[in-house]
């Protein structure tokens, strides 16, 4: 299917021509049912006879006076011969730029499509005509049309239901144009062609499902464009391994890589064709400073901790709806922290207040609400900033962050009918954060101060207690420490309030720097990742919060997405239902809920 093949189809398609496209009006064949009489058509091929011919471009009127003479006895005498009450079919006026058969119509450099043709004719052929695109329904006129041919001609653009009205179409031929653009549905309803030719335009690409309504395809010919073989054509790539049609070969311009390869001898598209997202999904009316996430029974809960109303608010997902919902109501004073800890079938959520003395709660089947089972000295804890929940040997531990001057990071333990006090760690240090983490096998808690530079303390297994063991050196002023793993290495991400947070790998002897993130006014740098994807989340209570996303051949964080939340002072992703989350709370506006989602590139 070359462009040489559309010609021959043309001409094929002008069957009944004669010796040569006479500049006449198309009509019906003498003797024939539709004319029993002489036709227009006849008269004109007699007038040809007697050397009347107009050559092509030329009117049948340019002729001399002595040639209109001839004429007009022609037609009177061929008048005579019509027999009485016998129709003459109107004719229809060839346009100037068009030749005219009965069956076919020829036009060369014409700006537009001829109107003033017979609905019945078969082949169309328009040739270096100046139009710059092609419309909708712009053959809609022509039904009876079964051969379509466009060579050589100026447009660019072919739109949505550019051939709609052609239901008797079988040959389109679309050759040695400037195409550039072809609209998804511009062959919607061509259900009977058979022979689609697209040779030698400007294509780079074609928009997903274009063929989808060609059933009838045979022959598909692409040569002489050169495609983008990137995620766009994925599509394409699939479609050409499933079609029963016989297909020219499709050659790659880009990426550099595929340059004048086949498509079909591209690797899988899979890898490369998907990005992510997050996108707001729901938006809760309330300031919030922490939220945590625990699994009970196979459902989904949120727990959020809410200063200004005085409450833990516990969430649930909603299957059916599909956002979450209110689920429990824990109130107090200032509550700054809520942390779900499950042990066996109970499940307790640690609530940290600043005033009142903080509390555990557990929640009562029978009342299908969290009621108060502990509470934590107030002697003890006088600021709590953070709560870090670990197991250590099979053992429930959790360590409440104590940021007073004088306050004392308190280790609490589980002993089977409540927690108790465990070990108190350093004073007088102010601690913003507490993280536990495993190195190289061996338990260790990280906490972070306003008054040093993070300390990392290592769990003695003779004395079941933690001592100091190192600390992390030139980074003062850390609000907070997160750990995290990709590929089985151990990093850590520090917030700083102003300057740079630190991102650090554990190298076997100590971590090591490997990125810094400028920080403006951030009360947090927390790492989450989804399947594959790993994130970090850096707050900022100046300017948009910018998440990064991790660069695997670079080995660094990239940016990936600003969020805009008003004063953010916690980020957690939730899975549920096949879905991902990311809540975002906010100590200053509302707190949003953004959802995960993998974008497909080659749509």
């Amino acid at each position: 299917m070359s462009g040489g093949r559309g010609g021959a189809g043309a001409g094929a398609g002008a069957r009944g021509a004669g010796a040569g496209p006479a500049r006449c009006s198309a009509a019906a064949r003498p003797g024939s049912p539709a004319a029993p009489g002489p036709s227009a058509a006849a008269l004109g091929l007699r007038a040809a006879a007697l050397g009347l011919r107009a050559a092509p471009g030329m009117a049948l009127r340019r002729g001399g006076p002595a040639g209109r003479g001839r004429l007009l006895l022609l037609l009177l005498g061929a008048a005579s011969l019509v027999r009485p009450g016998a129709q003459v079919r109107r004719l229809a006026r060839c346009p100037a730029t068009c030749s005219c058969t009965k069956e076919s119509i020829i036009c060369v450099g014409s700006s537009w499509v001829p109107r003033t043709v017979p609905g019945d004719i078969s082949s169309l052929s328009l040739v270096n005509g100046t139009f710059l695109e092609i419309k909708d329904r712009m053959f809609s006129h022509l039904p009876s049309l079964q051969l379509l041919l466009l060579n050589s001609n100026s447009f660019t653009v072919i739109r949505d239901d550019a051939f709609a009205g052609l239901f008797h179409l079988e040959y389109l031929f679309i050759e040695g144009n400037k195409i550039e653009t072809i609209s998804r549905n511009a062959f919607r309803g061509l259900r009977d062609l058979t022979h689609l030719s697209l040779a030698n335009n400007h294509i780079k690409a074609l928009p997903r499902d274009v063929f989808s309504d060609l059933d009838s395809l045979i022959e598909l010919d692409l040569r002489g464009n050169k495609f983008e073989c990137d995620c766009k054509a994925k599509w394409l790539y699939l479609w050409l391994k499933m079609t029963n049609s016989t297909v020219s070969d499709v050659l790659c311009i880009g990426p550099p890589e595929y340059q004048e390869k086949k498509l079909n001898d591209v690797p899988s598209f899979d890898y490369e064709c998907t990005t992510t997202d997050f996108v707001v999904h729901q938006t809760l009316p309330y300031q919030s400073v922490s939220v945590d996430t625990f699994n009970s029974k196979n459902d989904v809960y949120v727990a959020i901790a809410q200063p200004s109303m005085e409450n833990c608010m516990v969430l649930e997902w909603d299957h059916i709806e599909m956002n979450f919902r209110s689920y429990d109501n824990i109130t107090g004073q200032s509550i700054v922290g809520c942390k779900a800890i499950l042990i066996d079938d109970q499940v307790f959520v640690v609530v940290a207040q600043l005033f009142g003395g903080s509390h555990i709660y557990k929640y009562d089947e029978s009342w299908t609400k969290f009621v108060k089972f502990q509470d934590i000295e107030v002697s003890r804890i006088s600021k709590p900033n953070d709560i870090e929940l670990f197991q250590i040997e099979d053992e429930t531990f959790f360590i409440i962050a104590d940021s007073s001057k004088a306050g004392l990071s308190t280790v609490y333990k589980w002993n089977s009918k409540g927690f108790y006090s465990y070990q108190s760690l350093h004073e007088w240090f102010r601690d913003t954060d507490a993280e536990f983490v495993d190195i190289d096998g061996k338990s260790h808690l990280i906490l972070s101060s306003r008054s040093q530079v993070p300390i990392i303390l290592q769990w003695n297994k003779s004395s079941k207690k933690f001592v100091p063991h190192s600390d992390i050196p030139n980074m003062e002023d850390v609000l907070a420490v997160k750990s995290f793993r990709m590929q089985n290495a151990l990093y850590l991400s520090l917030t700083r309030f102003i300057g740079d947070s630190r991102v650090m790998r554990w190298n076997s002897k100590q971590f090591v720097e490997i990125q810094a993130l400028p920080s403006r006014g951030a009360m947090t740098l927390q790492p989450f990742s989804f399947k594959d994807n790993h994130y970090l989340a850096l707050g900022s209570d100046y300017t948009f919060s910018q998440i990064y996303q991790w660069d695997k051949e670079k080995q660094l964080f990239k940016k990936f997405k600003e969020i805009y939340v008003q004063a953010p002072r916690c980020f957690t992703a939730v899975s549920t239902d096949r879905r991902d989350f990311f809540f975002a709370s906010s100590f200053k506006g509302k707190t949003k809920i953004f959802e995960h989602i993998v974008v497909d590139l080659s749509l």
